[in-house]
């Protein structure tokens, strides 16, 4: 049974870091209730979801991804682009701890889990405003012995490469076209996001399900048409906080 880490939605969620969004008033409560249910759809697609305590002080720490990297081999603890989340990694290696070794990235370089995709033994990581050339090229030498080619990735007008593309399974990648240009991924089957749904691209593959956002209509019936059995979830709270469906778990 695979596992899921996530953390309960911290009550300063207001205060989040923003990059590409204008800041909107976030009902707490709402965001807690869709992390629920998302929490649920983890647990309905096979997962035995865990859940980490709120961090009262730490108002990105539910957006657990951004924390580390999971590869069959190790765990990659992240460090974090925006300074104030940095403080969230030590409690999600703990959460990690006995089921991968774990390697840090020790800096001065820094990189967001969200950037990260890995397709088979290809590890793409966006240049963003979070992750740089300097920790790309460490985490390039941490999975060198482990047999992964790490790429970096140029990505525009979004928070991370994850916003703008995701792994539907070991080959086909969803993705939206005018934030990546889907041949940097390799000469990989693509479905695009409807054009109406920029924010559709960020898709989470478990076992037998796609958990995917329920604002985006349009995109989910691309991925049925293609044969995928998608699971939406609301999410639109936490999408205030330039969140995803990605971005809330480790698996």
């Amino acid at each position: 049974m695979p596992i899921a880490i996530t953390r309960e939605v911290s009550r300063a969620i207001a205060a989040c870091e923003l990059t590409h969004l204008a800041r909107a008033p976030i009902d707490v409560g709402r965001a807690c209730a869709q992390h629920a249910a998302y929490r649920a759809a983890l647990a309905q697609l096979g997962c035995e979801v865990r859940c980490l305590p709120e961090e009262p002080e730490l108002a990105d720490s539910v957006f657990v991804e951004d924390a580390a990297v999971v590869l069959d081999e190790l765990c990659v603890l992240m460090r974090p682009g925006a300074a104030s989340r940095r403080p969230e990694v030590d409690s999600v290696a703990r959460a990690l701890a006995g089921l991968r070794p774990l390697a840090r990235l020790a800096g001065p370089g820094t990189m967001d889990g969200g950037d990260v995709l890995v397709l088979g033994r290809d590890v793409h990581v966006g240049l963003s405003t979070r992750s740089t050339r300097a920790g790309i090229d460490e985490l390039a030498r941490l999975l060198a012995p482990h047999g992964y080619r790490v790429h970096a990735t140029e990505v525009h007008g979004c928070l991370h490469l994850k916003s703008a593309a995701c792994a539907l399974g070991e080959d086909t990648v969803l993705v939206n076209p005018a934030w990546l240009d889907p041949r940097t991924l390799g000469d990989r089957p693509v479905i695009e996001v409807d054009p109406a749904e920029p924010f559709a691209a960020n898709a989470l593959r478990v076992g037998p399900g796609v958990i995917h956002a329920a604002a985006f209509p349009r995109t989910r019936a691309r991925l049925e048409a293609a044969g995928f059995a998608v699971v939406p979830v609301p999410a639109d709270e936490l999408a205030k906080a330039e969140g995803g469906v990605t971005c809330c778990s480790l698996i």
